[in-house]
């Protein structure tokens, strides 16, 4: 779903407990408590999910264009797979145009994800795509590009609105106070990809506070912002130290895959990969799966139906006539729920069969 490749360059010098942070990261989950979490679940494996009915966060989640019929369809093809976890993009705009709605629709999502047996991990924030975003109708989907509606949240919004991180405070604390001890959820993913989009150590204030809402909070499941990028090196360190259970990206082929994991196994805690798996960046379900699995690594690739997020095509190579692309970059079903590889589909109800 990214503008780059994902290079891990680990640097682990930060000695994974910042003395001159102790007293901010006091409510982080002990290791102990981290494994017991990983240990309690089965090996987690699943998708990044929005619908094929919507382009971006806002039209997955506001009232007039929410559609549990979609969602309960393709979540049925990924409970056939033997998928049982999905990370799913909230946005702020949508809990600010219709707070009470917003959550009546994020619990009628976990309602049919149970039905499906499906856990969630919710993601708050992202720096992807983008910049701005309007509330309401959403533009079609451009011919051939790569998420071509995606939202960042808040996007610049943040960098011109003042008021505005008093608003996201208030969001973030409840949404996370309503469904602090739904088991349907199984981690928070607080930040997607912070830094992206050339932001930077611009997107460090927002990082910090959401870390710190959170822990005001105190949910029942973890918190977690996964590292993508290995020259964020201050983001990532903050990232490394706060989370309760580390996430990562890492869209490269099986040698570079577990050079990251080697690298991050070093901090001692569960880890759960929340995206991988693009064709060609030879990383595959064939390829990467496997790893995952053999390590109980959490399996969680970009894309689960082809649809208005065209994802199918590369990040960077558009085709403006709109036509099949040759490898498709990223997804596991067409519209109609037929697999656009039957062997991908195939190898993994192997793997999710002998779980």
């Amino acid at each position: 779903m990214r503008w780059y490749i994902v290079v891990f360059i680990i640097v682990l010098q930060f000695g994974c407990a910042n003395k001159t942070t102790k007293s901010k990261v006091a409510t982080r989950w002990s290791e102990e408590k981290a494994w017991q979490w990983h240990d309690d679940l089965p090996w987690l494996r699943g998708a990044n999910f929005v619908p094929s009915t919507a382009i971006n966060q806002l039209e997955m989640w506001q009232e007039s264009t929410f559609d549990p019929k979609t969602i309960d369809k393709e979540l049925g093809w990924a409970e056939s797979i033997g998928f049982n976890c999905m990370r799913v993009y909230l946005h702020h705009a949508a809990w600010q145009q219709d707070q009470v709605g917003f959550k009546q629709r994020v619990s009628d999502y976990l309602k049919i994800a149970e039905q499906h047996h499906i856990k969630t991990i919710f993601v708050f924030f992202d720096d992807c795509w983008n910049p701005t975003f309007k509330v309401g109708t959403q533009p079609e989907p451009k011919p051939g590009v790569h998420n071509s509606g995606w939202l960042r949240d808040p996007g610049d919004l943040l960098h011109t609105n003042n008021d505005l991180m008093s608003v996201l405070e208030t969001y973030v604390k409840d949404i996370l106070s309503t469904f602090k001890d739904d088991n349907r959820i199984v981690l928070w993913d607080l930040y997607n990809e912070p830094g992206n989009s050339a932001y930077d150590n611009k997107s460090m204030p927002l990082l910090k506070n959401v870390f710190a809402w959170a822990r005001a909070v105190n949910p029942s499941q973890p918190l977690t912002s996964g590292i993508w990028h290995g020259d964020l090196k201050d983001l990532n360190a903050f990232q490394l130290e706060h989370s309760d259970v580390i996430s990562y990206h890492n869209y490269m082929d099986e040698i570079s895959h577990q050079s990251g994991i080697d690298s991050l196994k070093q901090l001692k805690r569960p880890l759960i990969c929340t995206e991988y798996m693009a064709r060609k960046n030879k990383s595959r379900f064939q390829n990467i799966m496997p790893i995952l699995k053999k390590q109980k690594i959490g399996a969680i690739n970009w894309g689960l139906v082809d649809g208005k997020t065209n994802t199918k095509y590369a990040w960077d190579t558009p085709l403006s006539d709109g036509s099949e692309p040759e490898l498709w970059f990223h997804e596991i079903f067409r519209k109609d729920g037929v697999p656009y590889k039957k062997e991908e589909v195939a190898l993994i109800k192997q793997l999710t069969k002998a779980d």
